[in-house]
Formats: C-alpha cells, structure tokens, sequence
C-alpha cells in the first residue's frame, strides 16, 4: 500500500483530474451483500483501481483548478498512519497526555510563527486547538459568542430579595434568556463562506449579510450602519465574521476599521482565513494580519496550502473560559487526577472524541521548518503570476 500511494503521487498528472462516473456508477460493481468469509488482500487491492480510482477527483493533480487548494506531503501521510496506528481518542489529558501536550506545543509554534498576539498563546488565558473544519471553528465561536453574551446580559434572580420562589426566579431567567437569544444578530461579509450563514442556521440566531465593496471588502462603515440598523430595530448585535482570504476572489476585509467597531459595541469578532492564513508565515505577507489584536478568535485551514493534509484546522482564542464554560460537561467517567492542569480538549470543540491530529503538523513543521514552508508558499504565488500573466 505505501508504494501503491507514492506511485499514485508521483503519477497523478496521468490521471484525469475529473472522475469520469456517473451517478450511482459503483453499486454496480461490487456485491449487494458483505462477504461472509474473508477475502484475500490481492482481491481487496485490484479493486482499488476497478472500483474506486474511477470515481476520484484527483484534488492533487496539477491540472485541478477547482474550489481551493488542498495540502498534502509525505511528512504528513506518514504522521497519519502513526496517528491511525496510535488510535488515540484524545477528549482528554489522561486520555492520551501526549496528544493533548503536543497539539498546545505546536499551535504554539505556529501562532508564533504567524506572529500572533501572546494573547492568543497558551501560558495566559488564551491557546490554540486543531478542529476538523473552519466551519467547526465558526460554529464553536459563535456558539461560544451566543452562549457568554446571554449570560452576561441576563438578570441574576437569585440576587434579588423580591418575595419570588425558587421556581419563578428560574422561569424568569429562562424568559430572559429565550428574549434575548430570539434578538441575536451576526454580521459577515456577503463574500463570506456559505458555512458562516450555516453556523448562524444551527445556532439559532439571525444574520445580517453586509454589503461588501467594489474589492469584494467588508468595511467598517458598512458594518457600523447594519449594526445601528439593527439596534434601531431592538434586536442585539453580538458577533462578527472578518474573513482574510474569501472563497470568491480572496478578498480581505478591513480588520483596521472592523476591530475598532466590534470593540465599542461589544461584539465577539472571529476572522476567518481559512484559505489565505497559511501565507502569514511570510513576513511580507504578514501586514494582511493587521488588526487581528481587535479579535477574540483566530482561525485557519493548514490542510488548504501548508503542507498538512486533510483535516487540519488551527483555531486560536484570547480566552479559552469563554469556550469552558460553554461546552464543558463533566460525568463521572471523564473525570482524572490531572484536570485543571492541563486542558481537556473536548471542552473546545462540538465533538467528544478527537484525531491525533498534532502529529502531522509537527512532523512538517520540523521536516520543512519555517523557512521551507515559506519557500513553499512564496513559490505557489510566483507559480500563481505565471498562470495569470
């Protein structure tokens, strides 16, 4: 099988970079029933071509144009198949130390190396998390965004001594809660990925698509006249999308102007560069960062140009408590000697259960560096010139 998946790589231009199936093409050609008895591994491997290489769209041929970039190396691969052989299920410290220690090393290796605010690292109230998506990482925060602004905007009943029981006092912070949940507003581009529209859907909140510019940006007075928009209507601006990078024509929004918005109306302000964040490692691509002093959160998508495959999604967070407190449950049999000492990662994702997905961005970070994965990048966007011009 590794030398099936090197001769693949090495060979992909071969291949044509659409499959050329149509749909429901593999049903036919394999059984309607499992096996009862085990089959060879000569059988298994031949239909690795008859059945599935058909039906690939080869997303790592030189001749793929669509969607967006997706990562690969063989320092990666190889850290994927310690990682499946591990078969580590890393919700917490105890459940494998090293899982946790390693993925808080690492996101701190490349905070750094994008020259993130300290803010963001671990060793204060902040640190970094690797999800699957950077739509996990939208939905998280805003998540996250909804469920500290409700708290901090719903009267403490129990503090007050007006006669009322236990259970109206509960009913009335319920009230209070579902008002203010049911008035929720968050804002993004009208560039902005279909999944920041999505994360709003599943989180039950409103969302007001700000009109972008002639360059595709969102600016801050755009933003600043939905949000008083919006204010005027009763409703509660709460959360705010900046995207680097957009899926569309990799526009930028305006951080400068957008961050000092969010700050005075008190908005939890995420920037999503899922696409473009990787070229941060440059400096001269760095400035593109500017402003991101004004976020509360931070994410991009390695597995998209930096080398790392699928999935490899880094978020970073000013104040990990805000996460804690949102999603944090604590059974019996979670329960270890070590918590409080070290995070327990289940408590800063959606999911329980998580990949040991550290390792391969160790394995590339050490085996390129950060000058080769500079290399990397400043050669795709001279490759990207000669494409254009």
């Amino acid at each position: 099988m590794v030398d099936y998946v090197a001769d693949y790589l090495e060979n992909i231009r071969d291949r044509p970079p659409l499959a050329q199936v149509k749909p429901g093409y593999l049903r036919a050609l394999i059984p309607e029933e499992a096996p009862q008895d085990s089959e060879p591994w000569e059988e298994l491997f031949k239909d690795i071509e008859r059945v599935i290489m058909p039906g690939i769209t080869h997303w790592h041929s030189p001749k793929f144009h669509a969607y967006f970039p997706t990562a690969n190396s063989y320092p990666a691969i190889c850290a994927d198949i310690l990682s499946d052989a591990i078969g580590c299920i890393g919700f917490t410290w105890i459940a494998s130390p090293a899982c946790t220690e390693l993925e808080m090393v690492v996101l701190d290796w490349l905070g750094k190396a994008i020259q993130l605010p300290k803010e963001f690292l671990f060793g204060g109230e902040g640190g970094g998390v690797i999800h699957s998506t950077a739509s996990e990482a939208t939905l998280l925060t805003l998540l996250a965004a909804r469920s500290k602004h409700v708290h901090e905007n719903t009267p403490d009943k129990s503090l007050q001594n007006d006669g009322t029981t236990n259970n109206e006092a509960d009913r009335d912070i319920h009230c209070a809660k579902t008002s203010i949940m049911s008035k929720l507003v968050a804002y993004f581009s009208d560039e902005a990925h279909s999944s920041v529209e999505r994360a709003t859907l599943l989180g039950a909140v409103r969302c007001h698509k700000v009109p972008s510019d002639d360059r595709n940006c969102m600016r801050g007075k755009a933003l600043k006249a939905a949000i008083l928009e919006d204010k005027a209507n009763g409703l509660i601006p709460f959360y705010c999308v900046a995207t680097l990078g957009t899926t569309t024509s990799c526009a930028f929004d305006n951080l400068l102007e957008i961050g000092p918005i969010c700050a005075e109306e008190k908005l939890w302000l995420h920037i999503d560069a899922a696409y473009a964040g990787s070229s941060f490692i440059c400096p001269e691509f760095r400035h593109l960062l500017n402003g991101v002093e004004f976020a509360d959160s931070f994410n991009f998508n390695p597995h998209k140009w930096m080398l790392v495959n699928f999935d490899c999604s880094t978020l970073w967070v000013k104040s990990s408590k805000d996460l804690i407190e949102t999603f944090h449950v604590d059974p019996l049999y979670l329960k270890h000697h070590g918590q409080g000492l070290m995070p327990d990662f289940k408590d800063w994702q959606i999911p329980l259960g998580r990949r040991f997905r550290s390792l391969k961005l160790w394995f590339v970070m050490r085996l390129y560096g950060v000058k080769g994965l500079q290399e990397h990048i400043r050669k795709v966007c001279v490759q990207c010139l000669l494409y254009i011009f």
